[in-house]
């Protein structure tokens, strides 16, 4: 895997840095609140709720929820990109997948009045990888504070191996000791993230680092 070396900033650099912090920040809470009250709102209507009212605004909830997933996913490739164009691509591909999944199963659940089985385990495969490669950037090119990046990889990394535990029936993330695998990314996503990047933004990228070989930096 190669990185390529970041050029230095121009001088509107910095502005357009900020605003996709910002804008990157208030998603991150506006896709993880939104999502929050659909999944409350579906899970209602499967334990037994027969008004479809609230059901479809929990889907309608859900649809926010993935249109902010993809938008973060299209700010921060320009951000991501600098570090390592080739990795970096895959970061908004599978926030895309992760909405087109949640779509369809949204879809699927107004059409049929039930919900695809294990549909959250299903909207959660890319999530966990897309987060993998959002930390993983995030930690080596240092855009935000190490200890945020590492929380994430610990989280993201723990939804992704939940999944399968969770189908093969090992756990349930959805309550008990199982939800501690989907805590860590949640305080990632909805606290420790969107308060940095609103209230300080990206970190500068340092110019002329081979981010990929820091040793080998060194000795030369």
């Amino acid at each position: 895997m190669s990185f390529t070396r970041i050029p230095r900033s121009n001088a509107r650099d910095p502005l357009s840095r900020r605003g996709a912090a910002t804008a990157v920040g208030i998603l991150f809470v506006v896709q993880m609140v939104t999502a929050m009250f659909g999944t409350s709102l579906i899970q209602a209507f499967v334990d037994g709720n027969p008004d479809r009212g609230p059901m479809t605004v929990g889907v309608a909830l859900m649809a926010v929820s993935g249109f902010a997933v993809v938008a973060i996913g299209l700010v921060m490739y320009p951000i991501l990109k600098q570090v390592n164009p080739n990795l970096a691509i895959w970061y908004p591909i599978l926030r895309i997948v992760e909405c087109l999944v949640s779509a369809a199963c949204g879809v699927y659940l107004l059409s049929a009045s039930q919900v695809v089985p294990n549909h959250l385990l299903w909207v959660y495969i890319p999530t966990g990888i897309g987060g993998l490669v959002l930390c993983y950037l995030l930690y080596v090119a240092r855009l935000a504070p190490r200890p945020i990046a590492l929380l994430g990889l610990v989280g993201y990394a723990a939804l992704t191996i939940g999944v399968p535990l969770d189908l093969l029936g090992a756990l349930d993330m959805g309550t008990g000791a199982g939800m501690l695998l989907v805590a860590p990314g949640g305080l990632f996503e909805l606290v420790f993230l969107p308060t940095w990047l609103i209230a300080r933004g990206f970190r500068p990228l340092r110019s002329t680092t081979d981010l990929s070989a820091p040793a080998l930096a060194t000795a030369h």
